[in-house]
């Protein structure tokens, strides 16, 4: 299983030779950001869900300083932050918004309040026909959206990477009691001499 895990992830000279990375230079060469270990791969993990749900721009360079900083194993790092891509982005950010909506005690619009919203919107839009006009328009969406939505996706990469650090390090746990439990069954009773 490592083996496989192992070559889909990316290797030292990848990572040390992006150049987003390469001021990293001589931490990049610790010895635990590249080892497999349960803490290390625990907080990778944690670390590339909570920077891949949080962030929607430069979310491996932010996942590798953090995991150099706090000796996380970077390639894992590296590798959750995938996470969020361009499919998922339209739910997570869905999914944010609402669940900030519901933090911040805001009523959510019926289907036919939001139709509404949705045509007031697109009529908005084509009475600005200057670019002046449609960069306040963003503002003023930007401002209704910003605050729950800001809030839903901290929440979400809060309770996701401490969820993702738990969930890796109890199956880690629980893969290695039962490793070693097939092999005292496997090698039989001992007898005591």
């Amino acid at each position: 299983m490592f083996k496989r895990l192992k070559a889909k992830l990316p290797s030292q000279e990848s990572i040390r030779a992006n150049r987003w990375l390469r001021w990293l230079g001589p931490l990049m060469h610790h010895p635990k950001l590249w080892h497999f270990s349960r803490r290390g791969i625990s907080f990778g993990v944690a670390i590339g869900v909570f920077f891949g749900l949080l962030v929607p721009i430069a979310q491996i360079p932010l996942s590798v300083v953090t995991a150099v900083v706090v000796r996380a194993n970077v390639p894992v790092a590296v590798a959750s932050t995938l996470v969020s891509n361009p499919a998922t982005y339209g739910p997570l950010w869905y999914g944010s918004y609402r669940l900030g909506k519901f933090v911040l005690g805001h009523e959510t619009p019926s289907q036919e309040e939001a139709m509404a919203l949705l045509d007031r919107a697109q009529t908005e839009a084509d009475k600005a026909q200057t670019s002046k006009g449609t960069i306040k328009r963003w503002f003023r969406q930007l401002g209704a959206i910003g605050k729950p939505l800001i809030l839903g996706m901290a929440l979400m990469a809060s309770v996701s990477g401490v969820a993702a650090y738990f969930i890796v390090s109890g199956l880690w746990v629980l893969r290695v009691r039962w490793t070693r439990s097939r092999r005292l069954r496997e090698r039989g009773p001992q007898r005591v001499i």
